[in-house]
């Protein structure tokens, strides 16, 4: 059954999320413009690398920055670090927090570092559970948006108060970043100034941005330095990463200017997803390009909904499901390009569909 879903997603004629298939095109165009006699960076090295982390630095509003070929090994390596330099073990994140749940336990294995997980699983961090955290926590990580409580923020001023009082109390404020460019709009603030409440940030160059693969680590230039150290540590150091840089720079500049529209357009998606009985979106009015679509229905009962839905509209949904529950499932959704190549009148019949099956099913 999840196979038919899949199929059908596949053979759809257009999709509402994302940039599209992630295949060797993503780099054929990105390197189109690219003179033949530009020199590759080695091991760290050279004008390609070193001027698009000077670019992200300033973009950041951090005196120096690093690419990474991967977000979990800068990651790791900023925790470490900060770790290191407070003479704690202990670090603080939120329980769905990347490193907890996705990196087979990297953080624990690699570094022996120790982990304190802060709020409930379905809520966001607060000013409150900072203050309650103890006082061996060296660094407290925090993600924006957070991912898989569907891409939810704090409000600024809760941010803001967070990181006064981990000022004032000497406690590290790093931020994951993964998604930081999908939350300006949502903000109303530059990257810059967000990233003047952290002292180290981590931003993705695959999510939002839809490059190939890397990440940016920014703060002070002696954090970068020893960063650095580290990337050759845990064999990030490549002796060339240009393909990475080259891209992520290209669909930078091709998408940073579009995250508003993108912010625009997840708002009108969610609506369309509301207004169908059995399903809602979390959050219900989205805080960025990402949210998830939960629907009151099991899993098995939901898929031939849905390849309906894709074999007689030819609009793609989701390719995949994950259970919550007995009666319940849901999915992510990130709009990105391909959103604005759907037709609206055909998006709104599409809906009418669904919704008239799911009040069947």
């Amino acid at each position: 059954m999840d196979e038919k879903l899949l199929e059908t997603f596949n053979g759809t004629a257009v999709k509402l999320a994302g940039h599209g298939r992630r295949d060797i095109a993503v780099l054929k165009e990105a390197l189109a413009g690219v003179e033949d006699s530009l020199a590759g960076d080695m091991y760290g090295a050279g004008k390609v690398i070193e001027e698009f982390q000077a670019e992200m630095a300033e973009v950041l509003g951090k005196e120096s920055a690093v690419f990474f070929p991967s977000g979990t090994m800068a990651q790791q390596i900023a925790l470490r670090i900060w770790c290191d330099h407070k003479g704690s073990r202990q670090v603080a994140y939120h329980p769905l927090c990347h490193l907890e749940i996705h990196e087979q336990d990297g953080l624990k294995e690699l570094h022996h570092l120790e982990p304190l997980l802060l709020a409930d699983a379905d809520r966001l961090i607060t000013l409150d559970d900072v203050k309650n955290m103890g006082p061996d926590v060296a660094c407290l990580l925090l993600e924006l948006p957070q991912r898989e409580i569907g891409g939810q923020l704090p409000e600024y001023a809760e941010l803001e108060a967070i990181s006064a009082y981990c000022r004032e109390r000497g406690v590290i404020l790093h931020l994951d970043g993964a998604r930081l460019f999908e939350v300006l709009p949502y903000y109303g603030k530059t990257a810059a100034e967000v990233c003047g409440l952290f002292d180290s940030v981590y931003v993705s160059f695959y999510k939002g941005i839809g490059g190939i693969a890397g990440a940016i680590l920014a703060g002070s230039r002696e954090f970068t330095e020893e960063s650095k150290i580290w990337k050759r540590r845990h064999g990030g150091d490549l002796i060339s990463l240009y393909p990475y840089i080259l891209t992520a720079k290209y669909y930078y500049q091709q998408r940073i200017g579009r995250m508003g529209g993108y912010y625009e357009q997840a708002k009108e998606l969610a609506a369309l997803f509301n207004s169908c009985h059995k399903m809602s979106t979390l959050p219900e009015v989205p805080v960025s390009n990402m949210f998830h679509v939960h629907f009151a229905l099991p899993k098995e009962q939901l898929i031939p909904v849905l390849v309906q839905v894709h074999e007689e509209t030819g609009i793609g949904l989701t390719p995949r499901l994950k259970e919550t529950g007995e009666t319940s499932c849901s999915y992510e959704l990130s709009v990105g390009d391909l959103y604005s190549g759907v037709s609206k009148p055909a998006l709104k019949e599409a809906f009418r569909l669904l919704d008239r099956l799911l009040i069947e099913a």
